[in-house]
Protein backbone atom coordinates (compact mmCIF):
# COMPACT_ATOMS: atom_id res chain seq x y z
CA UNK A 1 0.00 0.00 0.00
CA UNK A 2 1.20 3.61 -0.09
CA UNK A 3 0.79 5.94 2.92
CA UNK A 4 0.50 9.24 2.74
CA UNK A 5 1.75 10.62 6.09
CA UNK A 6 -0.21 14.22 7.07
CA UNK A 7 -0.18 16.48 10.38
CA UNK A 8 -2.21 19.28 11.74
CA UNK A 9 -0.51 21.73 13.77
CA UNK A 10 -1.69 24.27 16.00
CA UNK A 11 -0.64 27.43 17.67
CA UNK A 12 1.44 26.49 19.99
CA UNK A 13 0.20 28.40 23.41
CA UNK A 14 -3.91 27.37 22.17
CA UNK A 15 -2.72 23.97 21.96
CA UNK A 16 -0.83 24.01 25.53
CA UNK A 17 -4.11 25.47 26.66
CA UNK A 18 -6.24 23.02 25.38
CA UNK A 19 -4.53 20.10 26.39
CA UNK A 20 -4.34 21.56 30.01
CA UNK A 21 -8.11 21.35 29.79
CA UNK A 22 -8.08 17.95 28.69
CA UNK A 23 -6.01 17.00 31.35
CA UNK A 24 -7.99 18.94 33.89
CA UNK A 25 -10.86 16.67 32.80
CA UNK A 26 -9.22 13.67 33.54
CA UNK A 27 -7.31 12.91 29.95
CA UNK A 28 -4.29 10.42 30.35
CA UNK A 29 -1.83 8.72 27.67
CA UNK A 30 -1.21 5.99 30.33
CA UNK A 31 -1.64 3.57 27.19
CA UNK A 32 0.95 5.37 25.13
CA UNK A 33 4.25 3.09 24.51
CA UNK A 34 6.57 5.63 23.69
CA UNK A 35 8.32 3.26 21.74
CA UNK A 36 11.86 4.45 20.71
CA UNK A 37 14.60 2.63 19.15
CA UNK A 38 12.52 -0.99 20.18
CA UNK A 39 11.36 0.03 23.70
CA UNK A 40 9.72 2.09 26.15
CA UNK A 41 11.01 4.99 28.38
CA UNK A 42 12.04 3.73 31.75
CA UNK A 43 10.07 5.47 34.93
CA UNK A 44 13.65 7.22 35.16
CA UNK A 45 13.81 8.91 31.29
CA UNK A 46 9.66 9.68 31.42
CA UNK A 47 8.86 10.27 35.32
CA UNK A 48 5.17 11.39 35.72
CA UNK A 49 3.69 14.91 36.65
CA UNK A 50 1.19 13.09 39.31
CA UNK A 51 0.20 10.31 41.63
CA UNK A 52 -3.19 8.43 41.42
CA UNK A 53 -5.09 7.67 38.34
CA UNK A 54 -5.21 10.62 36.61
CA UNK A 55 -4.56 14.55 36.81
CA UNK A 56 -8.02 15.65 37.11
CA UNK A 57 -8.49 19.41 38.13
CA UNK A 58 -4.65 19.77 38.12
CA UNK A 59 -4.39 23.93 37.57
CA UNK A 60 -2.39 25.65 34.83
CA UNK A 61 0.03 26.67 37.52
CA UNK A 62 1.07 22.75 38.84
CA UNK A 63 0.75 22.02 34.79
CA UNK A 64 3.87 24.36 33.79
CA UNK A 65 5.38 23.59 36.94
CA UNK A 66 5.87 19.90 36.30
CA UNK A 67 10.00 20.00 33.95
CA UNK A 68 9.02 16.51 32.45
CA UNK A 69 5.58 17.28 31.35
CA UNK A 70 5.14 15.57 27.62
CA UNK A 71 2.90 18.56 26.98
CA UNK A 72 6.01 20.97 26.51
CA UNK A 73 6.89 21.21 22.43
CA UNK A 74 4.66 18.11 22.53
CA UNK A 75 4.11 19.13 18.05
CA UNK A 76 8.24 18.85 17.79
CA UNK A 77 8.96 15.48 19.88
CA UNK A 78 6.02 14.13 17.74
CA UNK A 79 7.04 14.81 14.56
CA UNK A 80 10.82 14.35 15.30
CA UNK A 81 12.85 11.47 14.68
CA UNK A 82 13.63 11.13 18.20
CA UNK A 83 16.31 8.07 17.98
CA UNK A 84 18.69 11.10 17.03
CA UNK A 85 18.63 12.42 20.15
CA UNK A 86 19.27 9.25 22.68
CA UNK A 87 15.14 9.08 22.45
CA UNK A 88 14.37 9.63 26.28
CA UNK A 89 17.52 9.72 27.95
CA UNK A 90 18.12 13.35 28.15
CA UNK A 91 22.26 12.14 29.32
CA UNK A 92 22.67 11.50 25.84
CA UNK A 93 24.06 14.33 24.86
CA UNK A 94 23.67 18.01 26.27
CA UNK A 95 20.09 20.12 26.56
CA UNK A 96 20.79 22.92 23.41
CA UNK A 97 22.20 20.32 21.06
CA UNK A 98 19.12 17.83 21.64
CA UNK A 99 17.22 20.83 20.95
CA UNK A 100 18.53 21.96 17.71
CA UNK A 101 18.11 18.54 16.61
CA UNK A 102 14.76 17.78 17.39
CA UNK A 103 13.95 20.87 15.73
CA UNK A 104 15.74 20.30 12.36
CA UNK A 105 14.31 16.70 12.43
CA UNK A 106 10.85 18.08 13.01
CA UNK A 107 11.11 20.65 10.45
CA UNK A 108 12.31 18.31 8.01
CA UNK A 109 9.97 15.69 8.65
CA UNK A 110 6.92 18.57 8.06
CA UNK A 111 8.16 19.52 4.94
CA UNK A 112 8.90 15.83 3.51
CA UNK A 113 5.49 14.86 4.36
CA UNK A 114 2.48 14.80 2.03
CA UNK A 115 0.12 17.07 3.24
CA UNK A 116 -0.25 19.12 6.13
CA UNK A 117 -2.23 22.08 7.44
CA UNK A 118 -2.74 24.69 10.08
CA UNK A 119 -5.70 24.77 12.93
CA UNK A 120 -5.73 28.99 12.59
CA UNK A 121 -6.43 28.50 8.49
CA UNK A 122 -9.06 25.85 8.01
CA UNK A 123 -10.18 27.37 4.75
CA UNK A 124 -6.44 27.50 3.20
CA UNK A 125 -6.11 23.92 4.41
CA UNK A 126 -9.22 22.33 2.83
CA UNK A 127 -7.96 24.29 -0.56
CA UNK A 128 -4.15 22.79 0.27
CA UNK A 129 -5.82 19.14 0.82
CA UNK A 130 -7.95 19.21 -2.23
CA UNK A 131 -5.88 20.32 -4.35
CA UNK A 132 -2.77 17.74 -2.83
CA UNK A 133 -5.40 14.88 -3.14
CA UNK A 134 -7.60 16.09 -6.18
CA UNK A 135 -10.86 15.47 -4.27
CA UNK A 136 -13.20 17.90 -3.21
CA UNK A 137 -14.66 18.40 0.28
CA UNK A 138 -18.91 18.20 0.05
CA UNK A 139 -18.91 21.06 2.79
CA UNK A 140 -16.72 23.96 3.33
CA UNK A 141 -14.40 23.69 6.53
CA UNK A 142 -15.42 25.26 9.84
CA UNK A 143 -13.15 27.90 11.39
CA UNK A 144 -14.04 27.82 15.61
CA UNK A 145 -12.42 30.74 16.85
CA UNK A 146 -14.51 30.32 20.36
CA UNK A 147 -12.42 26.93 21.91
CA UNK A 148 -11.76 25.84 25.16
CA UNK A 149 -8.45 27.40 25.17
CA UNK A 150 -9.60 30.43 23.70
CA UNK A 151 -11.92 30.53 26.93
CA UNK A 152 -9.30 30.85 29.21
CA UNK A 153 -8.39 34.28 30.57
CA UNK A 154 -4.30 34.21 31.06
CA UNK A 155 -2.08 37.37 31.58
CA UNK A 156 0.58 38.27 29.61
CA UNK A 157 3.35 36.76 31.84
CA UNK A 158 1.23 33.40 31.41
CA UNK A 159 1.82 33.02 27.82
CA UNK A 160 4.94 34.16 27.83
CA UNK A 161 5.95 31.26 30.12
CA UNK A 162 3.92 29.14 28.16
CA UNK A 163 5.87 30.40 25.11
CA UNK A 164 9.15 29.73 26.85
CA UNK A 165 7.90 26.15 27.99
CA UNK A 166 7.22 25.26 24.42
CA UNK A 167 9.91 27.37 22.47
CA UNK A 168 10.43 24.38 20.06
CA UNK A 169 7.15 24.71 18.87
CA UNK A 170 6.91 27.79 18.42
CA UNK A 171 9.67 28.30 16.07
CA UNK A 172 8.26 25.20 14.36
CA UNK A 173 5.19 26.70 13.98
CA UNK A 174 6.46 29.69 12.50
CA UNK A 175 8.28 27.92 9.93
CA UNK A 176 5.09 25.91 9.27
CA UNK A 177 3.25 28.78 8.44
CA UNK A 178 5.76 30.36 6.69
CA UNK A 179 6.01 27.32 4.53
CA UNK A 180 2.15 26.29 4.27
CA UNK A 181 0.94 30.18 3.01
CA UNK A 182 3.90 30.00 0.70
CA UNK A 183 2.33 26.68 -0.99
CA UNK A 184 -0.94 27.98 -0.91
CA UNK A 185 0.10 30.71 -2.76
CA UNK A 186 1.95 28.87 -5.36
CA UNK A 187 -1.46 26.69 -5.49
CA UNK A 188 -3.32 29.89 -6.41
CA UNK A 189 -0.85 30.89 -8.53
CA UNK A 190 -0.60 27.09 -10.12
CA UNK A 191 -4.92 27.36 -10.38
CA UNK A 192 -4.84 30.91 -12.23
CA UNK A 193 -2.45 30.20 -14.58
CA UNK A 194 -4.10 26.72 -15.61
CA UNK A 195 -7.33 28.99 -15.65
CA UNK A 196 -5.52 31.53 -17.96
CA UNK A 197 -4.46 29.10 -20.26
CA UNK A 198 -7.63 27.19 -20.46
CA UNK A 199 -9.51 30.46 -20.87
CA UNK A 200 -6.96 31.22 -23.95
CA UNK A 201 -7.43 27.49 -25.35
CA UNK A 202 -11.11 28.18 -25.01
CA UNK A 203 -11.01 30.97 -26.84
CA UNK A 204 -8.73 29.34 -29.83
CA UNK A 205 -11.26 26.96 -30.29
CA UNK A 206 -13.88 29.65 -30.87
CA UNK A 207 -12.02 31.36 -33.37
CA UNK A 208 -11.70 27.94 -35.06
CA UNK A 209 -15.09 26.94 -35.26
CA UNK A 210 -15.77 30.64 -36.35
CA UNK A 211 -13.50 30.36 -39.21
CA UNK A 212 -15.04 27.33 -40.63
CA UNK A 213 -18.51 28.81 -40.66
CA UNK A 214 -17.85 31.61 -42.84
CA UNK A 215 -16.61 29.89 -46.27
CA UNK A 216 -19.84 28.35 -45.52
CA UNK A 217 -21.44 31.39 -45.65
CA UNK A 218 -20.24 32.84 -48.23
CA UNK A 219 -20.41 30.12 -50.49
CA UNK A 220 -24.78 30.06 -49.63
CA UNK A 221 -24.32 33.75 -50.30
CA UNK A 222 -22.93 33.34 -54.02
CA UNK A 223 -25.28 30.25 -54.90
CA UNK A 224 -28.33 32.45 -54.25
CA UNK A 225 -26.70 34.97 -56.26
CA UNK A 226 -26.09 33.17 -58.94
CA UNK A 227 -29.79 31.63 -58.91
CA UNK A 228 -31.09 35.18 -59.23
CA UNK A 229 -28.94 36.35 -61.54
CA UNK A 230 -29.63 33.08 -64.09
CA UNK A 231 -33.71 34.24 -63.15
CA UNK A 232 -32.80 37.87 -64.49
CA UNK A 233 -31.46 36.27 -67.89
CA UNK A 234 -34.19 33.79 -68.26
CA UNK A 235 -36.72 36.82 -67.96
Amino acid sequence: RNFYYITMLRDPVSRYLSEWKHVQRGATWKTSLHMCDGRSPTPDELPTCYEGDDWSGVTLQEFMDCSYNLANNRQVRMLADLSLVGCYNLTFMNESERNMILLQSAKNNLKNMAFFGLTEFQRKTQYLFERTFNLKFISPFTQFNVTRASNVDIGEDVRQRIEELNFLDVQLYEYAKDLFLQRFQYSKQEEHQKNRLKRREERRLLREQRAHQWPREEAAEVTVTEDYNSQVARW
